[in-house]
Formats: structure tokens, sequence, C-alpha cells
């Protein structure tokens, strides 16, 4: 039964990944058709975020009460409805409207499933179930680009989306039984003690470090994701088709590079992993910085990616080691919230600074930022241990 589960899970971190390329894949085409100006995916992609910060800053509260298998069920259903909304919705302001439990089913799984993970699984699992995330976050831009290739269009696309999580929802709702497997975790774990407030949260030791070292981490990540391509293009000079798909070659790395996790993290520990991913990232940082040829920048921008690679996974794996069991949760879902806050504020932030003075800066930034994350996290080693 515990195979089962995990497969199961291993399924559920499929569809996390799904819907999180597709809007950014279809937006040429959608924004066209809604008659909206390029810029207003923004608008809806901050209200996903808004909401996924909400349902994270909660979960510790709604897995102690329903426990994760209900929480998953419940959140991938919501996700489903949401996507099927988009589907048939003819307006930026619908869109708008179901982006909302869009980013509510989001956050709130993702944080109870990484808990429960980093709970009952070892280190190289939680490096594995992330992989399959990258998975589904490429076969997502996929299946939308096929829809619109074909003349069904982005609204058959998000259907297509839909309806594969429905038939998880499906799944995760009679899988319920398996997720009583493990002691305690009834889908549930330390249901008996109260959900801890955010106050209470900020006054664990680490807790802040840890919220830092998370937001600094989804900055840069997303920050690579949104800018490589300009900064190869604008800087590099490099042909915006080419840089278009070196920029790809960033996912390759992190996907590559948390497949080859799962097998360091039974040699290596959570903690040196992560200082092994922030020495790849620097490294990557720094060839993109120097004068080299273009291979060179391709290299290190997958050296980035693969740098990036454990540093999630394994932050999130660490967490019921530096906090206990019984806070591991409410933790998690401050980790998520920060996270998400990092993705909303310094991408654009670097734009900016790429417009007013020059996307030359763009691996001096991503070092700044690394730099903070590395002392971020060696803090939480000496308050929390590790």
């Amino acid at each position: 039964m515990i195979h089962l589960l995990l497969a199961v899970i291993y399924l559920s971190f499929i569809s996390l990944g799904l819907p999180d390329s597709l809007l950014g894949s279809a937006w040429p085409v959608m924004h066209a058709d809604l008659s909206v100006p390029t810029s207003w995916a923004g608008a809806i992609s901050i209200i996903i975020s808004m909401g996924t910060v909400v349902s994270s800053l909660q979960s510790d509260r709604l897995t102690k009460r329903l426990g994760t298998g209900r929480v998953t069920a419940i959140s991938v259903g919501m996700t489903a409805a949401a996507l099927f909304g988009f589907s048939v919705s003819g307006s930026f302001w619908a869109l708008c409207l179901w982006a909302v439990p869009y980013g509510l089913g989001a956050g709130s799984v993702d944080a109870a499933l990484n808990n429960y993970v980093a709970l009952h699984y070892a280190s190289r699992h939680m490096s594995w179930l992330h992989c399959m995330w990258g998975l589904g976050a490429a076969i997502g831009p996929y299946i939308m680009g096929l829809a619109l290739s074909t003349g069904a269009g982005w609204h058959m696309g998000y259907r297509y989306i839909s309806l594969l999580q429905i038939a998880l929802t499906a799944i995760l709702a009679v899988s319920l039984p398996l997720w009583r497997v493990h002691k305690g975790a009834g889908g549930g774990e330390g249901q008996d003690a109260p959900p801890l407030t955010l106050s209470q949260v900020f006054r664990i030791p680490g807790a802040k470090e840890v919220m830092v070292t998370f937001f600094c981490y989804c900055a840069l990540e997303q920050t690579a994701i949104l800018w490589g391509s300009s900064y190869l293009h604008l800087h590099k000079g490099i042909p915006a088709e080419t840089a278009a798909g070196y920029a790809g070659m960033f996912f390759l790395g992190i996907t590559a590079g948390r497949a080859l996790s799962g097998f360091l993290t039974m040699k290596l520990s959570d903690s040196r992993m992560i200082r092994l991913g922030q020495c790849v990232i620097a490294l990557g940082a720094l060839i993109l910085l120097l004068p080299l040829h273009e291979y060179a920048a391709l290299a290190g921008l997958v050296l980035v990616g693969l740098g990036c690679a454990p540093i999630y996974p394994c932050v999130i794996h660490s967490t019921p080691d530096h906090f206990g069991a019984d806070k591991s949760q409410a933790v998690i879902g401050v980790q998520m919230a920060s996270a998400y806050v990092g993705t909303c504020l310094m991408p654009p932030l670097f734009g900016l600074i790429s417009d007013c003075i020059s996307p030359a800066l763009f691996p001096l930034y991503l070092l700044v930022i690394l730099a903070v994350m590395a002392a971020a996290h060696e803090a939480l080693l000496r308050r929390a241990g590790g």
C-alpha cells in the first residue's frame, strides 16, 4: 500500500505542474482573442499568486482538520473546476474570476503534499517528485500547443488539462484510504495539536531565516525563467529565436538535475545538497557574466538550472528535521507563501532595472539574490540545527 500511495503522490506532482505554464504558452493567442493588452496577463498571474499565498498560509489549519488526502483531492478538484472555467470564458474578467479558485487550489495542495512527503519519505523521493513536477510543466504547454496547432484553440487546451485534473481528482478520491498507511497521517499529521498562528510560526527559531531562503530561491528561479532569454538576446546578441530555445535549456537543467539529485541525496545530506546547488548556481552566473562565446552563455544557463535543482526539494525535506514534525506543516505553508511573494516581486523588479539601467545586470542580480539566500540558509542551520 505504501508503494501504491507513493505512485498516487508522483501522479499528483505531475498534475501540479500541468497548469503552471499554460497561461504563458497560450497568452499570445488569448490576449488577441480577448482584445486586451499583452501586459494584462500579469493581472491574472497576480490573482493566482495571491490565492496561492492565502491558501498556503491556511494549509496547517486545513490539513489538521481534513487530512492530507482530502486536502489534496479537494484542491485538485478546485483547480480542475478553475481550468474548466478558463475553457468556457469569453472575457478577461471571467478569467480573473476563475483565477481565484485556481490559486486557492494550488497553494494548499502544494504545501500539504510537500509536508507529507517530507515527513514520510526519503529525500530522494522529494527530488524525484519535483522532477515529476517539471515533467508536468513541460507536458502542459505541449498539450496547449497541440490544441492551438490543430485549430481547436486555447479554450480546448484548457479543457484538455481540466479533464486530466478531473480524472486525477477521481483517482485521489478513490485512494483516500491509502493515506492512512502512515501512523497519524489519516491524511492529517498531528490532528490533535491546534494549528499554529502566524505570530507563533514567526517566533519559532529559524522560521524567518527559512522564509528568506525560500523567498530568494523562488525569486532567483523565476527571474532566470522570465529574463534568461531576454538577457541572451539583448546583451549577448544571440538571435531572438535562438535565445528562446536556449532559455528552454534552463528547464532541462533543473529537471535533469532533480533526477540526478535523487541519487546524490543517498550520499549527501540536505544541507550539503543545498550548498552544492548554490555553488553550481554561482558558477553558472559567473559564466554568464564573462564575455565568452554564446555556447558558454548556454552552458551558464544550464548550470544555473542544475544548481537550482536540489535546493527547493531539499529545503522542504529538511523542514521536519529543523522544526519538528508537529510544526512542519505550518512552517512549510509559510515557506510556500514567502516563495510566491518572491516570484511576484523580484522578476518584475529586474524588469525595471533592465529598462532603467541595462539587461547586462542579469547575472549580477542573480548573484545578489544567491548571496542573500546562502546567508539566510547558513543562519537557519545555526539557529535550527543541521
